[in-house]
């Protein structure tokens, strides 16, 4: 523990590692001590936002503050819950690394060369910007899954991460450009940051990098969750923010399009739901400014005629 400190203090910090935790007294040590459990050849640090938890995950945290010192900073909300995309971005300042690695506190790494991996990887291919890796999907039963793809491509890029975030962030490693280039203002709306951070680190070119390697464990239908049709309509106004950020100009015509694919698929949402206004005011702006008229008239009516069938049918 000594020498961990020493190193700390001597080398510029190469990783951080945050945790955002509240309310995981049942599952923040067993994260943190995955953490620490890292093989590795260079020093990091662990940046934990603790927001006001109810129960005692503080605690927790604190007892390993006090065993591991300086190599953990804690960063605790002394009065109230500032909810989870302010405890993001305030954590996400305080990391001092050259790469940023997440993991929440209900999940945890079981490949303890999983950091030691990622950083030789994108230390030694400087055209990369985001590695991630296979995974597990821990159910409440207690059943695990493993995802691991392996028709993953390597050549992804911003291009294909503007489409759908397919990082898993518990798997995540990135380069910590926010330290010198600060987040976007409006991140603090959505409730959740790692897509866009993703992207923003993307902002100037890079690629993204997949090792088919089991290194994490993702528990799912715990904390926040969002409903998907929530999910779809914020994923499309960050998308929006991102069309008007300066600097993405050199992606505009990739996000137009994406922007417009999405919408398409809001209008065909919103049919299947029944909410056939919502569809056709919708669908009514898509058809004023698409070129191809007829192709989404055809596409607007089958699923408007789909939904009806339906309906007739219950």
């Amino acid at each position: 523990m000594k020498e961990e400190k020493k190193m700390v203090g001597e080398k510029q910090i190469m990783v951080s590692v945050f945790i955002l935790t509240y309310n995981q007294e049942k599952f923040v040590a067993q994260t943190i001590e995955s953490i620490l459990s890292q093989k590795l050849n260079f020093p990091f640090q662990l940046v934990i936002g603790e927001d006001c938890s109810s129960d005692n995950t503080r605690a927790v945290c604190e007892e390993y503050v006090r065993c591991y010192g300086d190599q953990i900073k804690l960063l605790p909300s002394p009065e109230k819950n500032i909810g989870l995309i302010a405890n993001y971005i305030r954590t996400i300042k305080e990391c001092d690394g050259k790469y940023i690695a997440i993991c929440d506190g209900d999940d945890y790494w079981t490949d303890p060369f999983k950091l030691q991996k990622q950083v030789d990887f994108l230390e030694n291919n400087l055209e990369y910007s985001i590695v991630h890796t296979g995974l597990e999907f821990l159910s409440p039963n207690g059943e695990f899954n493993v995802f691991s793809d392996s028709n993953q491509s390597d050549c992804k890029d911003f291009n294909d991460l503007i489409y759908a975030n397919f990082i898993f962030s518990v798997t995540a490693l990135f380069r910590n450009i926010q330290f010198k280039e600060p987040l976007p203002q409006w991140i603090d709306q959505y409730p959740y940051g790692d897509w866009p951070t993703y992207l923003w680190t993307l902002k100037e070119g890079g690629k993204i990098h997949y090792i088919q390697d089991v290194t994490a464990v993702y528990r799912k239908n715990i904390g926040i969750s969002y409903k998907l049709k929530d999910w779809y309509t914020k994923d499309l106004k960050i998308r929006r923010n991102i069309l008007n950020d300066t600097h993405f100009k050199k992606y505009r015509e990739t996000v137009l399009k994406c922007i417009f694919e999405k919408e398409c698929g809001l209008v065909l949402a919103y049919n299947r739901e029944r909410k056939f206004i919502k569809a056709f005011k919708l669908f009514s702006q898509l058809f004023r400014k698409e070129k191809g008229k007829l192709s989404l008239a055809k596409l607007y009516l089958y699923s408007l005629k789909k939904a009806l069938l339906r309906n007739k049918k219950e």
